[in-house]
């Protein structure tokens, strides 16, 4: 095989022409800064989709979380217990309010927040005052189960629905679960604006109050006159025209999602992985991302340093760096799976509890009688692989020979 003439990317924007209408009227209009129809309108859609009373249109997805976590009145020294296989947008808000994060180890059943780990943590951090769930590569963690862990222990919930737009649990849309949720648009997700995210909320004081400190505070005076700490962090009307023209393909560019996921899926049923799990019954993802597993038996020997990483060639064996250094080759985007937060060096003198208690300490993602450290091992044996909904089936067919063609 020789390589693709056009890079196959993870995940890139897919554009339909709407935007442009949205763009050009904000120009024609002049209305290019952080006011204007495009961002109600974007607003307006956004809630009414989702299910929420509520949406605020700022700068980028981690400006939500930065905002839920003021909103729900974390302040320096707060313990607030977080997803820990994630991106690090999900931690670094907790950060900016000097509180400190605790990470609450994965499950295999969503690779989301272990329920079992988030009680224990209760129970070794008592008085955390919230806890920040993501949804993982856009499938649901077991929202009902952790809203209601956190419910009984007092602490309020933040839903990180940036990678989950369009996912529902329980026949609920994502991003409406926690009293304050985020979601992104920034240009690899399901649909985007180039950038930006919304807050959500069924609290009508806490979206006024979102508005105002994502405008610099200003208080209602004929003079800039601030009474507290605001952040620059509205969104642009040129930006909520692009994510304006997106919202009505976001039904389509999630079955092509899922058509890719079921192809993988289907085409590796007989080798000895496994794609990125979701409790059927319960969700339906939104597929931003298709993932897979690598079997235990069947990893080829792989170390990996801080930023290195080496692995040996064994026949009828793999493993993800050997996979996703094949695809390179060929033109093809892949990525590893979210190092977890607890092994970041940033994070690594914080907090990590499993569904066996205090995880600090351990030099290995296995101790008798079972795993240890979930979210090292799936970061370990599994990666992202080519998603983007604008490869053709065809070059799927390639990608999915390339990857075999590891295990050989």
């Amino acid at each position: 095989m020789k390589p693709f003439d056009k890079k196959i990317w993870l995940s890139s924007p897919t554009m339909h022409g709407d935007e442009l209408t949205y763009i050009n009227d904000a120009y024609t209009k002049n209305w290019m800064s952080t006011v204007g129809e495009n961002i109600n309108e974007a607003e307006r859609i956004a809630a009414e989709k989702v299910g929420c009373k509520y949406a605020v249109a700022l700068s980028c997805g981690t400006a939500a979380l930065h905002l839920a976590v003021k909103l729900a009145g974390v302040k320096a020294g707060d313990t607030v217990f977080c997803s820990d296989m994630t991106f690090a947008a999900t931690v670094n808000p907790v950060l900016y309010e000097k509180a400190v994060p605790v990470f609450i180890d994965t499950e295999y059943d969503t690779w989301n927040m272990d329920p079992v780990a988030l009680e224990k943590a209760f129970e070794l951090y008592p008085g955390a005052k919230a806890v920040v769930v993501a949804d993982l590569y856009g499938t649901p963690a077991k929202l009902d189960e952790i809203c209601e862990i956190a419910e009984r222990h007092g602490a309020v919930v933040i839903e990180d629905a940036a990678e989950s737009l369009g996912a529902t649990y329980k026949g609920r849309q994502t991003g409406t679960f926690g009293a304050y949720n985020a979601i992104s648009f920034n240009g690899n997700k399901i649909i985007t604006g180039s950038s930006g995210g919304m807050l959500l909320t069924d609290d009508k004081s806490a979206a006024e109050k979102a508005r105002k400190w994502s405008t610099q505070s200003r208080e209602a005076a004929p003079w800039y006159q601030h009474e507290e700490i605001g952040y620059n962090y509205r969104m642009s009307n040129v930006v909520a025209g692009v994510v304006r023209g997106q919202f009505p393909y976001l039904e389509s560019h999630i079955a092509q999602k899922k058509a890719i996921y079921e192809r993988y899926k289907a085409a590796f049923a007989d080798l000895p992985v496994t794609m990125n799990p979701y409790d059927a019954e319960n969700s339906e993802p939104n597929f931003w991302l298709s993932c897979m597993l690598i079997d235990e038996e069947a990893m080829a020997k792989q170390v990996r340093s801080d930023n290195e990483s080496c692995y040996i060639k064994e026949h009828g064996k793999t493993c993800p760096d050997e996979i996703l250094e094949t695809l390179a080759k060929y033109n093809a985007e892949g990525r590893p799976i979210w190092k977890p937060m607890h092994m970041q060096p940033i994070f690594r003198m914080h907090g990590f509890v499993t569904r066996e208690g205090n995880g600090r300490g351990m030099t290995n993602a296995y101790i008798a009688g079972g795993v240890v450290d979930v979210g090292a091992d799936i970061f370990s044996r599994g990666l992202c692989l080519p998603s983007d909904n604008k490869m053709t089936a065809d070059e799927q067919d390639i990608i999915i020979e390339i990857i075999r063609s590891c295990f050989n």
